[in-house]
């Protein structure tokens, strides 16, 4: 049997790995393009692509997978089975009836939630206690596709996007490898989704960073972890931006905290950071990264002394 994987972050290198671990023979191995990474553009390989240059497996990186050029490209390697985890691209048609078992997706939620390119990222912004990984049969429309089995991930109060997309990333190369062999002996589930229950977990904007300090301070502390690693939360002090990487737990905050003050008023310094009135309390900003400048923690900031009491965060 030849098996196609198509994969871009470390997200999906547990689930390369595991079929190349059990002994399936992954023919090809379909990744995005080398980008440019960092402030000197470096132009960088994706993960997926160094994992399977590592295992000598040939790589395709097609700038568009709906290119005929792309898909006869594809064709070539005979695949009986296509998986696919956080690849980047909506698959043609005719790459989906290309297969004879079809084509699987390990997708990170509990679907029909959360359907979509950031639904890792936006089950932590929303405050959800839980998510985890469905196994899925892929189709035309934008994971819609009958769903083979879930796992279940519980969403800590200390994730971020970082911690949460390395937990489901092992939970869906183990749900994979239980279910792939159900697959091919044709006995795996086939469960349609209701899609009346379904949520769309649209790709993150330059909007979804911005804090809002109005908002609750659960709200805020959610925020800030569901785009950390990848991008932090940001705000504006002194007519430049101003960003926030980590904000301290919030506890239960009285109604007065604050009292009178407007959201985004710097409120206290801590020893571990700056306090901040929000609309039903106060955070505390653990790690921030003033304009042109690195992250820092906020303690080394507030050395510089440049911050007063009072000041406004907009």
């Amino acid at each position: 049997m030849n098996i196609v994987f198509m994969g871009t972050p470390d997200f999906a290198v547990p689930s390369l790995e595991t079929l190349l671990d059990e002994g399936y023979n992954v023919v090809a191995v379909v990744t995005q393009p080398d980008r440019p990474q960092g402030r000197k553009k470096v132009l960088t390989r994706t993960p997926v692509k160094e994992a399977a240059l590592a295992h000598g497996l040939p790589v395709l990186q097609p700038q568009r997978m709906r290119s005929p050029e792309a898909v006869q490209e594809l064709a070539a390697y005979e695949p009986d089975l296509i998986v696919t985890a956080a690849y980047g691209q909506i698959l043609p048609k005719a790459v989906l009836d290309m297969p004879k078992y079809g084509c699987l997706n390990v997708h990170g939620s509990l679907l029909p939630k959360y359907r979509g390119g950031a639904p890792i990222q936006r089950s932590i912004i929303n405050g959800e206690k839980e998510t985890g990984i469905t196994l899925m049969y892929m189709a035309e429309g934008l994971d819609t596709g009958d769903m083979i089995a879930k796992s279940v991930v519980p969403i800590e109060d200390e994730d971020t996007s970082g911690t949460l997309f390395q937990k489901l990333s092992l939970t869906g190369a183990k749900l994979l490898k239980e279910q792939l062999p159900l697959v091919i002996n044709g006995s795996a589930a086939r469960i349609p989704q209701n899609d009346e229950e379904s949520t769309y977990a649209k790709n993150l904007s330059r909007e979804d960073e911005r804090i809002n300090w109005a908002d609750s301070s659960r709200d805020i502390y959610n925020r800030v972890r569901g785009l950390v690693p990848f991008a932090g939360g940001f705000t504006h002090w002194n007519g430049e931006v101003f960003k926030v990487w980590e904000v301290a737990k919030p506890e239960l905050t009285a109604a007065s905290s604050g009292s009178g003050q407007a959201p985004g008023t710097v409120l206290a310094f801590h020893a571990n950071g700056i306090e901040v009135k929000t609309g039903d309390g106060s955070v505390i900003l653990t790690k921030v990264q003033p304009a042109g400048k690195k992250a820092m923690e906020a303690a080394e900031f507030l050395r510089g002394g440049v911050l007063k009491k009072g000041e406004v965060f907009s």
